[in-house]
């Protein structure tokens, strides 16, 4: 799964001589945290609610709502936006992502083809792609198999499967620390008992059906 199958294409921007009381608003009115700032297609910043908020007067301020726009109108973007931003490309893997928004603690990110923005990927947006891997709220039913990890495990479990013509529409194999490997299954029937036994008589370990 690749940033570019699921990533926002139609974005919200800033310009360089947007204001810090316009920025602010759009991040209200379409309840994000982040504009891109761009010249053009070409992505030339990126500015936070966070960023903004800081030079925005204290709300203990003897300022009126007037007079704060007023500052705020005066302050652009340009003035306070993140002038070279973190960004991933739309071929890198989902997987890529999450741990790139994870190791530096943020939200979302911008997606580029060289400097021109193309998208924007967001946390939710990869918990989305998650979802639709695990195929969550579709039909069939899940199994999870535990097994010592081997070559050729998973060519194992398939051909028991084939067995039974039930049609695999996602597999999840990983390993743990302690060298046992887990798949996760779902297959499109709605009686796994059949293929569950034939698994456990092969010596494979069915920790859940779902």
């Amino acid at each position: 799964m690749l940033v570019m199958d699921y990533m926002k294409r139609s974005l919200i921007t800033a310009s360089k001589e947007t204001s810090v009381s316009e920025a602010l608003e759009t991040l209200k009115k379409n309840k994000i945290r982040q504009l891109p700032v761009v010249s053009g297609d070409r992505l030339i910043g990126l500015v936070t609610e966070k960023q903004l908020l800081e030079v925005s007067p204290s709300p203990a301020t003897s300022l009126g709502p007037f007079e704060k726009k007023f500052f705020l109108d005066k302050i652009l973007v340009s003035d306070v936006m993140v002038k070279f931003p973190l960004t991933v490309s739309p071929e890198t893997t989902i997987e890529e992502a999450a741990l790139y928004l994870r190791e530096h603690k943020v939200g979302s990110v911008p997606v580029v083809e060289g400097d021109v923005l193309v998208g924007i990927i967001t946390v939710t947006d990869i918990f989305d792609a998650m979802t639709r891997l695990f195929g969550y709220g579709k039909p069939g039913i899940r199994i999870l198999i535990e097994s010592d990890d081997r070559v050729n495990l998973l060519t194992e479990v398939t051909r028991i499967i084939k067995e039974f013509d039930f049609p695999v529409k996602a597999v999840i194999y990983y390993v743990k620390d302690d060298s046992k490997a887990k798949m996760k299954m779902r297959l499109d029937t709605v009686d796994a008992v059949p293929v569950v036994k034939a698994m456990e008589n092969k010596g494979l370990k069915v920790t859940r059906i779902i």
